[in-house]
């Protein structure tokens, strides 16, 4: 789950922890290749010298595999994070479902010109949301013009706030109430009119997966990506609270402020963001999915080119396709991925348009750092 100018499902911003991780150890894997990532070495120490608890990050070139990790996973006990640490994706889990989406179109099962009505019945109507003009394809690249659910107040209130969170952390939400939150607010804008980020297109987009197959949307990306990639540590949870081990303690500032307490938020109901953010995985395992992706592994030409058109939206030097974000960094390179944000975990994970030069990283604080920063000097640095 993620807004379009910064991952949250908190709006936190930046922090200095405590001294100790003002000069952080940092590690790279034993066993992993060697050299080459002095940029990306520093570009880590400085996310955690900016107030981010803990990093961790894995690129993988060719059959090189390199892996580094920085601060701590844990404030209380000093436990330094993982290489292998499981962790929330949050909206990385877009590219997972859009894929999907995108196979039973090969497949004939369903097309990207069906509107949302001819699967969802009824389910986007009021207050100006009309599914009967919406296009899947619309869903898939935010054109829809559907009300975020994010962005309701009352959602807010409950589930952003300290207070809220606490409370509710642990609420049993489906994919319909999440719906009937966006259909209270008017639409963004028409159908196919402009490009507004909304989680709500791929609640949505989850929900045709099961209309089209009639099993669960995770259970789709199980058999259709996550055992043939053999990604022993990516899940979709239902309702389980806890993240998988290994896996670092999760922080956040659960306000607008970059002082006041620091929250451990690592238990919560990952359902509350069902298609459009529910997943988990670990930096490996993200590598090694966006590399096959792009490297024509899970999409035929076809669907894989459609999802690779891209659209205008509201980040400079960045387009989004179907699920899949275009970067274009300061040196000229494009990368593909995806970014996503969930209370006390904020994540990135891109590889070129070839599949053959991947990055992944995790953060386990919402409110500081710079995951363009490392990314940028691994693509882009010396």
């Amino acid at each position: 789950m993620k807004r379009h100018t910064r991952a949250a499902l908190t709006a936190a911003t930046a922090v200095a922890l405590t001294a100790a991780l003002a000069a952080p150890a940092l590690a790279a894997a034993p066993g992993k290749a060697p050299g080459g990532h002095d940029a990306t070495r520093q570009a880590v120490r400085a996310a955690v010298a900016d107030g981010v608890p803990g990093v961790t990050v894995t690129v993988l070139r060719g059959h090189g595999t390199w892996a580094a990790t920085a601060g701590v996973g844990d404030l209380e006990t000093g436990k330094p994070r993982s290489a292998r640490d499981h962790y929330r994706v949050a909206s990385i889990t877009k590219t997972f479902v859009a894929t999907v989406v995108l196979q039973l179109e090969a497949e004939g099962e369903l097309s990207l010109d069906d509107t949302v009505e001819e699967w969802l019945p009824g389910l986007v109507r009021g207050h100006g949301h009309d599914g009967r003009q919406i296009t899947l394809r619309q869903l898939l690249n935010h054109t829809s013009g559907i009300f975020d659910y994010l962005d309701d107040p009352g959602f807010q209130q409950k589930y952003m706030t300290a207070d809220g969170f606490m409370k509710h952390r642990f609420d049993q939400a489906d994919p319909e109430d999440l719906l009937a939150i966006a259909m209270r607010n008017e639409p963004y804008s028409e159908p196919g009119e402009s490009f507004t980020y909304s989680n709500t297109n791929y609640v949505l987009a989850a929900l045709v997966i099961e209309k089209a197959t009639g099993n669960h949307y995770g259970d789709e990306i199980g058999r259709r990506i996550i055992d043939p990639l053999h990604l022993a540590s990516t899940s979709v949870p239902t309702t389980r609270v806890t993240l998988p081990r290994p896996a670092g303690r999760a922080y956040s500032k659960l306000a607008r402020t970059d002082t006041g307490p620091t929250y451990d938020v690592t238990e919560l109901n990952p359902r509350l963001a069902y298609g459009s953010g529910q997943m988990v995985s670990s930096s490996a395992d993200l590598t090694r999915f966006y590399a096959a992706l792009l490297g024509g592994r899970l999409l035929p030409p076809e669907q894989l080119k459609a999802m690779k058109t891209t659209v205008d939206s509201s980040r400079e030097s960045s387009r989004y396709g179907l699920g899949l974000v275009d970067r274009k960094l300061s040196c000229g390179v494009h990368v593909w991925g995806h970014d996503g944000g969930i209370s006390g975990s904020t994540s990135d994970a891109v590889t070129t348009g070839n599949g053959r030069h991947s990055l992944a990283v995790n953060f386990n604080g919402d409110w500081s750092g710079s995951t363009e920063a490392i990314i940028e000097a691994e693509f882009c640095g010396e």
